[in-house]
């Protein structure tokens, strides 16, 4: 198929020109071949002022055979395509305990680059602690990956303990975690609380903050805890729902979270684990798009599940420790000049994309990837891969910078 001169006059006046009026470099990744019936078009296509030229995918070559580049502009370097496997297990290289306050000590570890760019790993919760798999996340040729448990969880003592613990606490925390190590900023990796979490401590200290990738987005509003805790998620997962509910009096139910408290804090251990399986098993088979059995099994796990139903429960009913309810939202503008990616399930249950969204609304700067097919879990196969992307991403970044 061909196209007539008169043809090509009208299609371009209204369609190539007003695009072609702008930097030629504006369109060189835009261009694509669908935009013309057949390729025969193309290669009668006169560009007026430039050289005769021909479109080939989705860079533009003139006919000599040189790239436009080489005649018309500076070579523009291609963003390169992102990794989104994650990445091999690996050990860690040393591993530690901080002191950080009379009652606490926590656990941290570093893996991958001792001499590269550090990462700090912020797991969720709280009370959750790391596994092995939250360093697959990072390139362990680039990134000094650092991995460590909050106060009270994992391998963190006291096991499970409330006291002098609060989200400033934490900040604080990661705040002597980071000159312990002697690492003068780092970027910060959080999903669930863990984006709770990592958001405060951007906005406490920004400074310190090279990049932000957030995940399955937890902004700890009384509305978002009612939806978990009081009833709302229940429409979507009733059988899930009715052991955590049944364990509960009719005549406590005004306030699931208050009715586990007393049992989480209860000076019965008994009363306590049977509370922390339920709250625990209620949190595990609402996690993933599709139910994983290895991860509901954790609920059957006292010790996991006593530090992770207490310590949650526990920052709860203090309402995350923050002054107001939309604290996080009003502060956005502390860390409004950080490269940040916000990866969010679609049919998150746990953290209903409403909170992304309004993250999303009020940070349109930040890079927004909504995985259609998944839940709440980083381990799900899509949120992992745009997990992976993004840290190659803010990779590329300080590349770039370098």
């Amino acid at each position: 198929m061909s196209m007539s001169l008169s043809a090509f006059n009208s299609y371009s006046s209204s369609t190539l020109l007003p695009f072609y009026s702008l930097p030629l470099t504006t369109h060189i990744q835009f261009l694509h071949l669908s935009s013309f019936s057949t390729p025969s078009v193309i290669n009668n296509i006169s560009f007026p002022g430039r050289n005769s030229c021909a479109l080939r995918a989705q860079n533009i070559f003139c006919t000599s055979g040189l790239p436009l580049s080489s005649s018309l502009m500076e070579p523009v370097e291609e963003f390169p395509e992102l990794n989104r496997n994650l990445y091999p297990l690996i050990e860690p290289y040393g591993t530690g305990f901080l002191k950080v306050s009379d009652i606490h000590t926590i656990y941290w570890e570093q893996s991958g680059n001792p001499n590269g760019h550090p990462v700090v790993f912020l797991h969720g919760g709280p009370g959750g602690g790391v596994t092995p798999n939250n360093r697959r996340f990072f390139d362990p040729e680039f990134y000094r990956i650092i991995l460590f448990d909050q106060r009270g969880a994992g391998k963190s003592t006291p096991h499970a303990c409330l006291e002098d613990n609060t989200t400033w606490d934490l900040i604080n925390d990661i705040e002597k975690l980071r000159e312990h190590l002697e690492i003068p900023e780092w970027q910060v990796f959080g999903g669930s609380w863990g984006s709770t979490l990592a958001l405060a401590y951007g906005q406490s200290h920004p400074d310190k903050v090279t990049g932000m990738v957030l995940r399955g987005i937890f902004l700890l509003r009384k509305k978002e805890i009612n939806w978990f805790y009081e009833g709302g998620a229940a429409a979507i997962y009733p059988d899930a729902w009715e052991p955590f509910r049944d364990l509960i009096p009719e005549n406590e139910r005004e306030s699931f979270v208050d009715a586990y408290s007393k049992r989480l804090n209860s000076d019965d251990k008994e009363t306590q684990y049977g509370a922390a399986r339920a709250w625990t098993k209620w949190e595990m088979m609402t996690a993933h798009l599709l139910p994983n059995e290895e991860n509901i099994k954790r609920g059957d796990d006292d010790v996991f599940s006593l530090a992770f139903a207490r310590i949650e429960n526990h920052y709860f009913v203090n309402k995350g420790f923050f002054p107001s309810d939309s604290f996080l939202l009003d502060n956005v503008d502390k860390i409004r000049h950080i490269d940040t990616t916000i990866v969010q399930g679609r049919y998150d249950v746990c953290c209903p994309m409403m909170s992304a969204w309004d993250l999303h609304k009020a940070w349109p700067e930040a890079d927004f990837k909504v995985v259609s097919n998944a839940g709440h879990s980083a381990n799900e196969p899509g949120i992992a891969a745009e997990l992976v992307a993004a840290n190659e991403k803010l990779k590329n970044i300080i590349k770039g910078k370098a």
